[in-house]
C-alpha cells in the first residue's frame, strides 16, 4: 500500500501550537552542508518547542552556535569515497556504535539524522525498531545511483525530508511518508545576485571580468583537482591576461593547499580568501568548480559554469556501476539535462577545462538563458524550508506523545 503524502497545511496545522515536551532532540550531521542544514532547522525547532527540549549528538559550529551539544567530532564522518573512507573506517564504525548504544540507553525523544546516509541509515535502522522515532533530513540520491537503498530506508525512518520536488513520489510509490521542504539555500541565497558589492566586499579588481573557482571542500578533493584547476587557470590567463580570479578556501589546511599551488603561477592575478564561497560565486561572471552542493549554489546565483570531478579510479569504477543517470552536477539533475558542461576524471584536463570556461565566458545568449532557467529553478526550491521541516517533526512528535 502506497504512504499518501501530507498536504503541508496539514503538517503545519498539527505543529500550530507549541508542544510542551522534556527531553533530549538527537541529531547527526556529517559535514559543512549538513550542519547548515541542521542549524536552520533547530531555529525553526526551537522555536516551537521551548527551553525544555536540549538537542546534541553529532554537530558542526553552526549547530553548537545554537545550542547544540556534539558529543563527538562531526569532522569524523566528513570523508567522502568508496577508497577514500577505508582509512577511517574503523574510527566511523566505532563512533557509530558508540553513539547508538549511547540513544538506545537515553531514548530521546526523537532522532534526526542530517543526510550522512551511508552512517546514519545503520544508526537509524536500530533506533527506529527500539521505538524511537526517527527523521531523515535530505534524500540520498537513490534516482541518479544506488536505487536498492530504498529498502533500506523504508526500514530506517518514519518520515524522510526532501530537498527537491520530485522525490517524495518516488518514497510514495515504497510507501514512506515523505515530504518537500525545498531547499534551504533557497531561502538564503538573494534571488537577484548582487555583483558589483560582492566584487567590492572581496575586494577583487574593478572592470575585470571574474572567474570563481571551487575545487571542493574537503582535503582529498582539493588535491585531486588542485593541480588541474590551477593549470586550467594558467590556461585561461594566457588567452586572455585581463582575467581576474578568485578562488575560496574552506579551511585553513584548504588555503595552505592553493596557496602552494598559487606560487606555481605568479602570472596569475588570483585572490583567495577564508570561506566566503557565497560571495565569491556571486562576484563571477563564470564558475569553475567540483561537482556537489556548490554547483546548485552557483544556479541558484544564476552562473554559467563548468563541472568537474576526479576521484580514484577504483571509485569512479563503482560510481560508475550504480549509475543510472548520465549527469553527476545539481543543475543538470534538476533540468533533467545537460544545460551547463560537466568534465570528469580523463576528460578534465586544464586544456579542455580552460577552453569550456572560456566558452561559457563569452557566450552571452547561453548566459541570458541560465539566468532566467535557474531563476525558475530558484523560486521551485524556496519553501521556507525550516519551517516546513520543523513543522513535520513537531506533527510527528505530537502524533507520538497523543499515542
Amino acid at each position: 500500500m502506497s504512504a499518501v503524502p501530507i498536504p503541508p497545511q496539514r503538517i503545519a496545522a498539527a505543529a500550530q501550537a507549541r508542544l510542551e515536551l522534556r527531553g533530549e532532540i538527537a541529531m547527526v550531521a556529517g559535514e559543512a552542508s549538513g550542519d547548515l542544514l541542521a542549524s536552520m532547522l533547530l531555529g525553526g525547532l526551537q522555536a516551537r518547542l521551548g527551553g525544555d527540549v536540549r538537542y546534541a549528538g553529532i554537530g558542526g559550529r553552526r549547530m553548537m552556535e545554537k545550542g547544540f551539544v556534539s558529543h563527538w567530532p562531526m569532522e569524523t564522518l566528513s570523508v567522502n569515497g568508496y577508497v577514500e573512507v577505508i582509512g577511517s573506517l574503523r574510527e566511523i564504525l566505532a563512533t557509530r556504535r558508540q553513539i547508538r548504544d549511547r540513544l538506545l540507553a537515553e531514548r530521546p525523544l526523537c532522532f534526526i539524522g542530517i543526510d550522512a546516509p551511508d552512517f546514519n541509515f545503520g544508526l537509524e535502522v536500530p533506533l527506529r525498531r527500539a521505538g524511537i522515532p526517527v527523521v531523515h533530513f535530505v534524500s540520498p540520491s537513490i534516482w541518479a545511483w544506488r536505487g536498492g537503498r530504498i529498502r533500506t530506508i523504508a526500514k530506517a525512518v518514519d518520515h524522510i525530508l526532501c530537498l527537491f520536488p520530485f522525490e517524495p513520489e518516488i518514497y510514495a510509490k515504497a510507501g514512506i511518508p515523505a515530504t518537500y521542504v525545498g531547499h534551504p539555500l533557497a531561502d538564503v541565497i538573494p534571488m537577484v545576485p548582487d555583483v558589483q558589492g560582492a566584487r567590492a566586499q572581496l575586494g577583487l579588481p574593478a572592470g575585470r571580468r571574474v572567474v570563481a573557482v571551487l575545487p571542493g571542500s574537503r582535503q582529498s578533493e582539493v588535491r585531486n583537482l588542485g593541480a588541474t584547476f590551477f593549470a586550467a587557470m594558467a590556461r585561461m590567463h594566457a588567452m586572455d591576461a585581463t582575467l581576474a580570479f578568485v578562488l575560496p578556501a574552506a579551511s585553513a589546511p584548504l588555503r595552505a593547499i592553493v596557496e602552494e599551488h598559487a606560487r606555481q603561477y605568479p602570472q596569475l592575478d588570483v585572490t583567495i580568501v577564508d570561506g566566503q564561497s557565497h560571495q565569491a560565486m556571486e562576484a563571477a561572471d563564470v564558475v569553475l568548480l567540483a561537482s556537489g552542493t556548490a554547483t546548485l549554489e552557483a544556479a541558484l546565483y544564476k552562473k554559467p559554469m563548468v563541472i568537474s570531478y576526479k576521484v580514484p579510479w577504483l571509485t569512479a569504477q563503482i560510481m560508475k556501476r550504480q549509475g543510472y543517470l548520465p549527469y553527476v552536477g545539481l543543475p543538470n539533475i534538476l533540468s533533467g539535462r545537460f544545460v551547463v558542461p560537466e568534465l570528469l576524471q580523463d576528460d578534465a584536463t586544464p586544456e579542455a577545462l580552460a577552453r569550456e570556461t572560456l566558452l561559457q565566458l563569452n557566450d552571452q545568449t547561453n548566459a541570458a538563458f541560465l539566468y532566467e532557467h535557474f531563476t525558475q529553478m530558484h523560486h521551485t526550491l524556496r519553501r521556507n524550508t525550516a519551517d516546513i521541516a520543523a513543522d513535520v517533526v513537531v506533527s510527528l512528535l505530537r502524533g507520538r506523545s497523543a499515542a
